[in-house]
């Protein structure tokens, strides 16, 4: 498997240097180079006139390469969530979602091509694991988003306010495909040169960025020693140990007292409350003392639930709490003093809401044409491999089951 061709925003800034010197050129060109593409948002030689004309394609061909091809764009919600599909330099496809809000621009990256987690009611967890992303073929789905932005925001609005909300992405979320923390070094290098000051990166808040994880216990450790300021998310989806089991099998790994002490110390360590994702199916985990058990296991902690309706995906034979269910769950939940936000269910109709991305072209779902080696299809009974580089996160045992695949 071919790896992403180098690009800048791979590298540190003092690594960007070293290789515009390497290039031959000085290494301040680094820096320029640097500002057009985190501030700027370009990576055509055209927009560089600060550049010598006899440098500029040289660099950027060298450090500002291609790395997504769009392959299709969809909106709905009247324009304000956009989902692109990026084709990769090997093919591999992966999906983006772009949500505009009255007050924060939201963009859902995917930190993976596929998913190696197996979770039976997501379509990305059905898909199987391609490969990793690399740093910048993450950054690059941020800087798309932007350019889209700058493409729908032109100059002299209209509406004045409404453009300043829209200006720029302001919120960044892990939770496109894949598990970001099985790609561990290259998720928190793209979370740095997002959140880092041009032109070491794009300027985000790390306060504005959230990492989801299905709870790999080692590493959420190792997030919270990085010194990040970013929201953990938890994509618990049952407070029970056998309802886990089945929902998201490295439960059987981890379990949910592992998980659930590794989101506390993550939380004690950052000061940062942690968001517990709950997607809630019918008569799987929206049972009364399963809502009971939820709120007596989050009592008293730095953390909210994020309750996700469940989101329809081709072949599911589950579908979403009827609302009466609903409402009671966060009812009871509420009653032991935990907070519970209901997730916005943008993007339904065009497949880009939580649980919906799986890179399809043209209605045909597009599997992926390499795997990961010792990567499996999820269903297949045992998870992809996970990023070595992550200290004692191994793959769940081989006796996963994922009976509703």
């Amino acid at each position: 498997m071919s790896r992403p061709p180098r690009h800048l925003a791979d590298l540190e800034l003092a690594e960007r240097r070293r290789a515009v010197a390497e290039l031959g050129e000085r290494e301040f060109r680094a820096d320029q180079l640097s500002r057009h593409y985190f501030g700027r948002y370009t990576d055509s030689p055209a927009d560089m006139t600060d550049l010598p004309a006899t440098v500029r394609s040289a660099l950027a061909g060298q450090l500002l390469p291609r790395l997504l091809i769009s392959e299709r764009e969809q909106t709905c919600d009247n324009g304000a969530t956009r989902k692109m599909l990026w084709r990769l330099h090997d093919g591999a496809l992966v999906e983006s979602v772009l949500m505009k809000y009255p007050d924060r621009v939201t963009m859902c990256v995917s930190s993976q091509a596929g998913c190696g987690m197996g979770c039976p009611f997501c379509a990305t967890g059905q898909a199987g694991l391609t490969r990793n992303l690399s740093t910048a073929e993450i950054v690059a789905q941020v800087v798309a988003g932007q350019r889209a932005l700058q493409a729908s925001n032109p100059t002299g609005p209209s509406n004045p306010n409404s453009a300043l909300a829209h200006a720029r992405v302001s919120n960044i979320v892990f939770m496109g495909m894949g598990e970001p923390l099985a790609n561990y070094r290259n998720v928190v290098a793209a979370v740095r040169r997002l959140t880092d000051p041009v032109p070491s990166g794009l300027g985000i808040s790390q306060r504005s960025v959230t990492v989801s994880t299905v709870g790999l216990v080692p590493a959420i450790g190792r997030l919270a020693a990085e010194g990040l300021s970013v929201t953990l998310a938890v994509s618990l989806h049952a407070p029970d140990d056998e309802g886990r089991d089945e929902l998201v099998p490295v439960n059987r790994r981890w379990k949910v007292a592992e998980v659930l002490a590794a989101a506390w110390d993550y939380a004690a360590v950052t000061g940062r409350r942690v968001s517990i994702e709950y997607a809630l199916i019918k008569d799987v985990n929206d049972q009364p003392w399963r809502a009971d058990l939820l709120g007596s296991l989050l009592a008293g902690h730095l953390a909210h639930v994020n309750l996700i309706p469940l989101n329809p995906t081709p072949g599911s034979k589950w579908t979403a709490s009827r609302p009466g269910v609903q409402e009671e769950f966060v009812r009871r939940v509420v009653a032991h003093g935990v907070p519970v936000t209901v997730r916005d269910t943008r993007g339904r109709e065009i497949d880009g809401a939580c649980g919906q991305l799986a890179a399809t072209v043209t209605g045909r779902s597009v599997g992926p044409a390499r795997r990961v080696r010792g990567a499996v299809p999820a269903g297949l009974g045992r998870t992809a491999r996970l990023d070595t580089n992550a200290p004692g996160v191994t793959p769940p045992p081989s006796t996963v089951s994922l009976p509703f695949a």
